[in-house]
């Protein structure tokens, strides 16, 4: 069957309550430059490989808050991802699972996972 919707994600919106802040913080676990414009007062896009990701102030409530993981985000070596994650003193909530993912929790309390694939 043929359909105009793609089998593609493009992007996914995480709900911040600090633009300014989360692009810090993301930017920084993802080793990247937090020099990207901040758009139209609460957008920011975080320049990824693939699935792109867009930090949103406008949409941020404290029921919007991501309480399951909706993406993971990729390594290749998990313990590696892990150790990481605790020295930048994340908020980690739980240990390796399975010798292949974790969770943590961003600043504002999204649900995250770091997976080895």
């Amino acid at each position: 069957m043929n359909s105009p919707v793609l089998t593609q994600i493009g992007t996914v919106f995480i709900p911040v309550s600090n633009i300014e802040q989360a692009r810090d913080w993301y930017c920084d676990i993802l080793g990247l430059q937090a020099n990207g414009e901040i758009q139209f007062g609460h957008i920011y896009v975080i320049p990824m490989n693939g699935t792109g990701i867009v930090l949103d102030s406008k949409i941020f409530s404290e029921e919007n808050i991501v309480k399951t993981p909706l993406f993971h985000f990729n390594t290749e070596n998990i313990e590696e991802a892990y150790q990481f994650m605790k020295k930048k003193k994340v908020d980690l909530i739980t240990g390796i699972e399975h010798y292949h993912y974790f969770n943590f929790r961003d600043p504002d309390g999204n649900h995250l996972m770091i997976c080895k694939c």
